[in-house]
């Protein structure tokens, strides 16, 4: 335990904490891990899930349907997980259908879960201050492990893993995380930053050793990467995914 929360707190990247994660969790018998937090929760939107943060190792053809079709929105375990702080059992699954608990774009989703050999688990759902954020994890048990032998592993093992999964969200969150699409340039960065600080165009241009109009350049295409409509916006955004603001590894 120690050796993995010395490594995972001093991580570097997401990259790199997240192969720790991966190889730590399936020593407990969860193969498939999928991780999701997100600064943009509404009444009724998870939000863009581009602004998301999402890890995972599942196979490609899960993920295409589970998030690439929106079902993540509708699943049973993700419904609980945003009511919900702590750890649940897939169980509570079961035990919502057998007591038609389940709506049924519900049940459609869980028998695609069993179709790809998503069928026993725990969730841990983790605690946050702000009504807008919300981050959980899916662990899936490895094939062949039944929900009876999972509920076994988690009562011998269950208050280990919900700290070594909060420390993991917890040290993710503070990271810089990007996708490629939404990944800003060193000038774009450095030019949010300044404005960030309360510095006009004209200072911008003076401290960067460029001219107004390249800083509004970096500035809107900085805009279009993070597909925000205002640079207040940008800064914001790239606040929130750790780009701006951080010292370079």
């Amino acid at each position: 335990m120690r050796d993995y929360l010395e490594a995972v707190t001093q991580a570097d990247t997401v990259e790199d904490l997240w192969k720790l994660h991966v190889t730590e969790m399936a020593k407990y018998g969860f193969d498939r891990l999928l991780y999701g937090f997100t600064q943009f929760r509404s009444g009724t939107s998870l939000g863009d899930t581009k602004d998301m943060i999402i890890l995972t190792n599942h196979r490609p053809e899960y993920m295409e349907g589970f998030i690439g079709e929106g079902m993540y929105f509708h699943a049973p375990m993700v419904r609980w997980a945003l009511e919900n702080d702590g750890a649940c059992s897939w169980r509570w699954m079961e035990n919502q259908r057998n007591r038609d608990g389940l709506s049924e774009t519900e049940r459609r989703i869980l028998e695609f879960n069993r179709s790809m050999g998503v069928t026993a688990g725990y969730s841990v759902s983790f605690r946050s201050v702000s009504a807008r954020a919300k981050g959980a994890i899916a662990l899936t048990a490895s094939a062949g492990l039944s929900q009876d032998e999972v509920d076994d592993i988690w009562q011998r093992h269950g208050r280990d893993l919900i700290i070594m999964n909060n420390v993991a969200h917890l040290k993710i969150i503070g990271l810089p995380y990007s996708t490629a699409q939404r990944r800003l340039t060193a000038r774009q960065k450095e030019a949010l930053e300044w404005v960030g600080e309360g510095k006009k165009t004209q200072d911008i241009a003076q401290i960067m050793g460029l001219t107004p109009a390249t800083v509004e350049k970096h500035l809107r295409l900085a805009r279009r990467v993070l597909d925000t409509d205002t640079t207040t916006q940008a800064v914001l955004k790239a606040t929130f995914q750790n780009q701006i603001f951080v010292i370079e590894t």
